[in-house]
């Protein structure tokens, strides 16, 4: 299992090649959110994404002889991405499995990463089935997007940072908000800010449909969602939270924010006019909760992560268009 120790070495690895993101804020988000807000924007890391912590802890995690054979993930875009990009760092091939109704650029990226891609039909088969065929013909090990010690000890970095910058603001006490998908992210910010910030609380953020974290934390259990659809958030749509992320967030996470897929639009255009930072809608519903539900939110200040901006110029375009 995950614990603070993993994420420490975790962050030795990734000394030198994960970007440290600073704590942004703005004072007309101030104004709207009624609070001092901190946004950690992970939009700026490596692939665009913080993906990148978690594949590259569990790629230089491996064996030699193991990680030389090559890995294989499957992913709608940003695992995708970070996964290939630290495979060619290590220079061993990399295999990505994503549906094939994935946003075109995520797409286009991980292939220019050097990976190859193999694309599947969400709808009509199996991408365990396809990745367990490929992985077993090719001897590749596979990277999980988020249920994986390794990649949760790479994303409880941000978490390391983020109680560092806390302390350095004077911060004591404050909701970190963090977009929410599987759990990877929420669960390692979770676990670093318990070691290095216990006045920092994790909360997981979702879009509304896709709330499967929010629920599982209120019963008390995995629950899963009742759309397969993925949803303008891809990137953080899953049917429900992990095997290993659920426990540690069960711990020590505050109670689930959902947001509508509006708001992570209305995010987005305010993260670009006032932050100049692209964010995708996935990326942007902590930021949408900090700003659109204040009233679920304690004390004066809120942390937030963009967790992404890899999003196409339409929907991008959309979000500018209504609410700019």
């Amino acid at each position: 299992m995950t614990d603070i120790t993993m994420i420490r070495a975790a962050s030795v690895r990734l000394s030198g090649h994960a970007r440290r993101t600073p704590l942004l804020s703005s004072p007309f988000l101030d104004e709207i959110a009624g609070r001092r807000v901190f946004i950690k924007p992970e939009c700026l890391q490596h692939t665009g994404s913080f993906k990148y912590r978690g594949a590259r802890s569990a790629i230089s995690a491996l064996d030699p002889d193991l990680r030389a054979h090559g890995v294989i993930a499957y992913s709608s875009g940003n695992h995708a991405q970070g996964v290939a990009l630290a495979a060619s760092e290590f220079g061993v091939p990399s295999v990505i499995i994503m549906p094939a109704d994935a946003p075109r650029m995520k797409i286009d990226n991980t292939r220019a990463l050097g990976a190859e891609v193999v694309l599947y039909d969400r709808a009509g088969e199996d991408r365990d089935a396809i990745g367990a065929r490929i992985g077993t013909e090719r001897r590749l090990t596979l990277i999980k997007p988020y249920d994986d010690p390794q990649v949760i000890a790479g994303q409880g970095t941000t978490g390391l940072e983020i109680a560092e910058d806390a302390a350095a603001l004077g911060i004591e006490t404050a909701d970190v908000l963090a977009c929410c998908g599987g759990g990877g992210l929420t669960s390692g910010i979770a676990l670093a800010l318990e070691a290095d910030a216990p006045g920092l609380r994790a909360r997981p953020c979702e879009p509304e449909g896709f709330d499967d974290a929010a629920r599982s934390l209120s019963e008390g259990r995995i629950l899963r969602n009742a759309q397969t659809a993925t949803g303008l958030c891809d990137a953080i749509v899953t049917p429900q939270p992990g095997e290993i992320t659920f426990p540690i967030m069960h711990r020590l996470c505050g109670p689930g924010l959902v947001v509508s897929d509006d708001e992570a639009l209305h995010a987005m255009a305010l993260a670009f006019s006032r932050l100049k930072l692209v964010a995708e809608p996935g990326g942007a519903v902590a930021l949408a909760a900090a700003l659109f539900r204040p009233d679920e939110i304690e004390g004066d200040a809120v942390i937030c992560t963009i967790s992404g901006g890899n999003v196409d110029a339409d929907v991008f375009q959309t979000a500018l268009g209504r609410f700019t």
